[in-house]
C-alpha cells in the first residue's frame, strides 16, 4: 500500500501535515505526537524580525470552531534558524516553513535567509496585511498575488507554496494568478474573516474586532474551494480547513488535494494528525486502494 505523494519534486511519506500556526514548530506537541509519522511539519509563520502580535483577548470559541486574531506573533527568522530548524531535523519528516511579512521586501529577506537552510519547501502566507496597500492582504487581489509570487519565486531556492486566502470573490482566479507567476503548489484555505460580540458587555470579544474563523464550520467552504482551484490549475493543491478526521481528509483528497493539513483540531486533540494518517491507511485497506494517488481528484 503506497501512501507517498509528490509535490513539486518533494516526496512525502504520507499526505498529512500540520497547518501553520496551530503546531508551532512541533516542540509543544513532541510529547504527544511522533513527528516521524507525519508527512510534513508546517511551521508557524516566520517574519524577518520578531512580531509581538495583536493585543489580547485574541482567541474565542464559536460554534464549530474558533476565531483567532493572534497577529502572527513570532520570534523572527534568526531565532527560528537557531532553535526550530535543528529541533525539526531530528525527525524523519519534511519541513515546510511558513513565511509572513508586511512588505514584499520583508518576505524576500526571510526567503533569502532560508535559501541555504535544510528545509524542504516554503509556504508563503499572503493573508498578511500589505502595509503599502492600506492593509489589504497580498492574497486578496490577483495582481498583488501575481507580483509577490513572481518576486519570491525568483529568489527562493526551495519550491514555494502560495497559501491562498478564501476572503476573495473568485478563488479560481487567484489560483491561476499564483500558478502563472510561478508558484510550485497552492495551500488552501486560510481562515475566513469572522466576528463575535459579547451581548452582555456589548463589546467585541476579540480586541482586534475581527478574527480568522477556523475549525469544522469552514470545511464545506474549504472543500468547495479546493475542488475549484485544483480544477483551475495544473500545480498541486494542499487542502485544509476544518479537518477533524480521516474522513474529512479523504474528502479533500477526492476533491483534488494532493495533501492535507490539520489545523484547529490540534488544539482540541493533539493526536489528530496521527489519527488521520492511520485512518487514511485503514480506509485504503478497507476499500482496496493500493495507491493514495488513485484517490486524488477522483470525484469529478
Amino acid at each position: 500500500m503506497n501512501t507517498k505523494v509528490e509535490i513539486a519534486g518533494v516526496t512525502f511519506k504520507n499526505p498529512v501535515m500540520t497547518a501553520s500556526g496551530t503546531f508551532g514548530s512541533g516542540m509543544e506537541y513532541g510529547e504527544f505526537v511522533d513527528l516521524n509519522k507525519l508527512g510534513a511539519v508546517v511551521t508557524k509563520g516566520v517574519a524577518n524580525v520578531p512580531w509581538p502580535g495583536n493585543p489580547t483577548p485574541r482567541v474565542a470559541e464559536v460554534y464549530g470552531g474558533m476565531l483567532n486574531a493572534i497577529g502572527l506573533q513570532n520570534p523572527g527568522i534568526d531565532v527560528f534558524i537557531k532553535r526550530d530548524i535543528p529541533f525539526l531535523k531530528q525527525y524523519d519528516t519534511k519541513i515546510i516553513v511558513n513565511v509572513c511579512g508586511k512588505t514584499v521586501d520583508d518576505y524576500l529577506e526571510v526567503v533569502e535567509m532560508l535559501a541555504d537552510e535544510p528545509v524542504d519547501m516554503l509556504e508563503i502566507n499572503v493573508s498578511c496585511p500589505n502595509v503599502k496597500e492600506g492593509a489589504i492582504a497580498f492574497g486578496q487581489k490577483a495582481d498583488s498575488l501575481y507580483d509577490i509570487t513572481s518576486k519570491i519565486k525568483k529568489k527562493a531556492k526551495q519550491p514555494i507554496i502560495m497559501k491562498l486566502s478564501p476572503n476573495v470573490t473568485d478563488i479560481a482566479e487567484m489560483a491561476k494568478a499564483a500558478e502563472a507567476a510561478g508558484s510550485d503548489a497552492l495551500s488552501m484555505i486560510n481562515t475566513i474573516t469572522g466576528m463575535k460580540i459579547d451581548i452582555y458587555r456589548k463589546k467585541f470579544v476579540l480586541a482586534n474586532k475581527t478574527g480568522g474563523l477556523s475549525g469544522p464550520a469552514i470545511k464545506p467552504v474549504a472543500v468547495r474551494m479546493v475542488y475549484q482551484a485544483s480544477h483551475a490549475v495544473k500545480i498541486p493543491v494542499i487542502g485544509m480547513g476544518g479537518i477533524a478526521s480521516a474522513e474529512d481528509a479523504i474528502e479533500f483528497i477526492l476533491a483534488g488535494a494532493s495533501a492535507v493539513a490539520v489545523g484547529a483540531m490540534n488544539f482540541v486533540n493533539p493526536y489528530t494528525t496521527v489519527e488521520v494518517v492511520e485512518g487514511i491507511e485503514e480506509y485504503m485497506r478497507n476499500n482496496s486502494v493500493t495507491d493514495i494517488n488513485e484517490l486524488i481528484g477522483a470525484v469529478e
